[in-house]
């Protein structure tokens, strides 16, 4: 499959967004995934080995920031990139090697909500308030349900491209357990304070997400 025809067929799966006219940044990653997907789907790698292997990697970050130190909390940022590519590649494979079904889109937005609970648990582990930590992922879930709930409705497309997107959460997650050993440096108890600041800003995005999302939602449905 050519880059302009899986351009075409991705679109379709992501509410007619077309990549090509993104920016440098989205458009580089797309372009990425159809890469990797391509060499994968040759290799008979499934959409949904991929789609478990992310979910096995997220599962483990709270493990490694269990084990506790700077080394467990680097090891939890690389997972956390490593799942998120993982994210990405899934649905690149599907489509090259067409195999994109109903289910497996299912499958794959289940394994992102477990995810992302996992990467919330490794914040909790480390110091960050059980509160806070519940309800940023309760928000990230009311971001997914209701773009879910709106295209049932009848929403053709994905009503707006919000600043607490997915790829948001994985870059406040990564640079948090990066950031966080390297406060560790500094005074130990800082590790706490940046991983709850954090999870503070991935809460505001959502927030501000879900006002963006719902206008959006409101304008396509009334």
């Amino acid at each position: 499959m050519g880059w302009d025809e899986y351009v075409e067929v991705w679109s379709g799966l992501h509410g007619g967004f077309d990549p090509r006219t993104a920016s440098a940044v989205v458009r580089g990653w797309v372009l990425w995934a159809y890469r990797i997907g391509v060499l994968l789907g040759r290799n008979r790698v499934a959409p949904l080995t991929v789609t478990v292997a992310g979910l096995l990697l997220c599962l483990a970050v709270p493990v490694v920031i269990g084990l506790g130190g700077p080394a467990g909390m680097v090891a939890g940022a690389v997972l956390v990139l490593l799942a998120a590519m993982a994210d990405g590649l899934d649905g690149a494979v599907a489509v090259v090697t067409g195999r994109v079904t109903r289910i497996g889109h299912v499958y794959d937005s289940v394994a992102d909500r477990l995810g992302e609970a996992a990467w919330l648990t490794a914040f909790w582990l480390a110091g960050v308030p059980a509160w806070l930590a519940v309800g940023t992922g309760a928000a990230s879930w009311l971001h997914e349900y209701l773009r879910a709930r709106a295209t049932t409705a009848g929403m053709t497309e994905i009503g707006a491209v919000t600043v607490g997107e997915r790829p948001a959460r994985v870059s406040v997650a990564v640079t948090a357990l990066i950031l966080a050993p390297i406060a560790a440096l500094l005074a130990p108890a800082w590790t706490v304070v940046v991983l709850t600041a954090a999870a503070g800003i991935w809460l505001l995005l959502q927030i501000v997400g879900l006002v963006q999302l719902t206008t959006a939602v409101h304008t396509a449905l009334r």
